[in-house]
């Protein structure tokens, strides 16, 4: 991949401006879907807002397409997952359908034999969701996505430098609001494996920054001569053909699962492929730019500051 890419001489510094309007429009974006989400307004799943849930048994395999459009014609809205033991699905309707546990046994049922003709349907167990649960979880997710995001900045202040962490916090900051501004803006549903895609990247992107940090630590280490800007690029620029393959070969998982994977775990692929390219992006062209920054400010206020007289 060395040998494809060629040795490269891109000034990802020399563009951080550019690149911190567009991360700012995407933070933007994304801290009004966290608002959303805190407040309940978003497109919030079963698992946040509380709902009922029904295991069905059939007496013979059913198509998890054919279930889906027979409770659409009922006007039911609910979310389908087939379970592969046994002829069983599960089936998830959010309180805003106003659907009791009672009723839900009887009408679901009765929307897929009507859909599905000739099959035997059986109630194995039913459960409500009550929206206090729902609104513990929420809390929960966004206390889980701060804990993380300390534990960040303490595990690379401690590698690395506060300057380094600091560049890590926002860069996976970054991909966590980028994350949750995609999936905002499309009203896609905001559930517990959204979740697990959101703290999955917040990892990934840790890792990616962590390989560019080290070889800059590195570098700074050997006295390259040149500008704070130029030891940066080249840093950046040295471990670019081992980011490219990484993001390559992740985003092909990821792609595989959102174009195979079926229904069930169609927006956590969804939320992987996206994440997996914020946080390429963000490795390059946030966190090192942001710790650039910070590493000019204190060089000022240290030329800056007033020399104090030697005392004879």
């Amino acid at each position: 991949m060395l040998q494809l890419l060629g040795k490269t001489d891109i000034d990802f510094i020399g563009k951080r401006k550019f690149s911190f309007v567009i991360s700012a429009i995407i933070a933007l974006i994304g801290i009004i879907g966290v608002i959303s989400i805190a407040r309940g307004t978003a497109n919030m799943g079963i698992d946040f807002t509380g709902g009922t849930s029904l295991q069905l048994q059939f007496d013979k395999p059913v198509a998890l397409a054919d279930a889906r459009k027979a409770l659409h014609t009922a006007g039911i809205d609910a979310e389908l997952q087939e379970i592969k033991d046994g002829n069983k699905l599960l089936v998830k309707m959010p309180r805003k359908s106003q659907i009791s546990v009672g009723k839900a046994a009887q009408t679901v049922p009765e929307a897929i034999i009507k859909g599905v003709p000739g099959i035997m349907v059986t109630v194995d167990s039913t459960t409500e969701i009550g929206p206090a649960i729902g609104d513990k979880l929420r809390k929960d997710t966004l206390i889980a996505v701060a804990i993380s995001l300390f534990g960040i900045v303490c595990y690379i202040a401690w590698r690395f430098d506060f300057k380094f962490g600091i560049g890590a916090v926002v860069a996976t900051l970054h991909d966590i609001l980028a994350m949750f501004a995609v999936f905002y803006l499309l009203n896609k549903e905001i559930n517990l494996l959204f979740v697990t895609a959101v703290l999955t990247i917040a990892g990934y992107s840790l890792t990616d920054t962590v390989v560019i940090f080290d070889r800059i630590r590195e570098n700074l280490h050997k006295d390259l001569k040149g500008s704070l800007h130029k030891i940066y690029n080249t840093s950046i620029n040295e471990t670019l053909a081992r980011t490219i393959v990484t993001s390559l070969t992740t985003f092909m998982a990821a792609a595989a699962l959102y174009f195979f994977g079926g229904e069930v775990i169609h927006d956590f692929s969804l939320a992987l492929l996206v994440g997996v390219g914020v946080a390429t992006y963000s490795s390059v062209f946030v966190a090192s730019p942001v710790v650039v920054v910070l590493e000019e400010r204190a060089l000022k206020k240290a030329s800056a500051a007033p020399v104090q007289p030697v005392k004879a």
